[in-house]
């Protein structure tokens, strides 16, 4: 399988690169937070929110699973939390490239600071909160990742690139 899968943190650009990326390679591009919002037909905050944590990291398991069903190649963007799990990290790595979109908490928290939809961030302290969860997950994303791209200043452009050239 070629699938390229992007990982990383919330809002390090998995899912605009990988809209963006699946149109230059014409790939389907799938999203698995997407995919398990519509097959349980609500949202990944009112899933965390009613079912709790622990089981939508086993609906991301199950999504990584259907994925290797498809015959198909894609560009597949991750949830930021679904490497935590030993055995999605596993699956990623025999689904195809796994390419980690590396971002500074700075850059984050501007990109997210507004943004109401991100269940982890609210709270007190969201600065902190991205600060202590990078520190935590970095290693795990690292460990995940055939590849590291830092994504920090760069423009969409220049981050595709640089995975065209790094999954070669």
């Amino acid at each position: 399988m070629s699938n390229i899968i992007l990982i990383g943190y919330m809002g390090c650009g998995k899912s605009t690169v990988g809209i963006r990326l699946s149109y230059r390679l014409k790939m389907p591009y799938v999203d698995t937070d997407k995919l398990i919002e519509k097959e349980q037909m609500t949202t990944i905050s009112q899933i965390f929110e009613t079912k709790g944590e622990a089981a939508f990291r086993e609906m991301e398991t199950e999504c990584l699973k259907k994925l290797f069903e498809n015959k198909q190649d894609y560009v597949i963007a991750v949830g930021g939390g679904l490497v935590l799990r030993e055995e999605n990290r596993t699956l990623v790595r025999k689904l195809g490239k796994a390419v980690y979109l590396r971002a500074k908490p700075e850059t984050i928290y501007e990109r997210l600071k507004d943004d109401t939809t991100r269940p982890l961030l609210q709270c007190e302290d969201p600065q902190g909160k991205i600060c202590a969860m990078l520190k935590e997950r970095g290693p795990i994303y690292e460990s995940a990742a055939e590849f590291v791209i830092d994504v920090d200043g760069k423009t969409f452009d220049e981050i595709m690139t640089e995975i065209e050239e790094t999954v070669k």
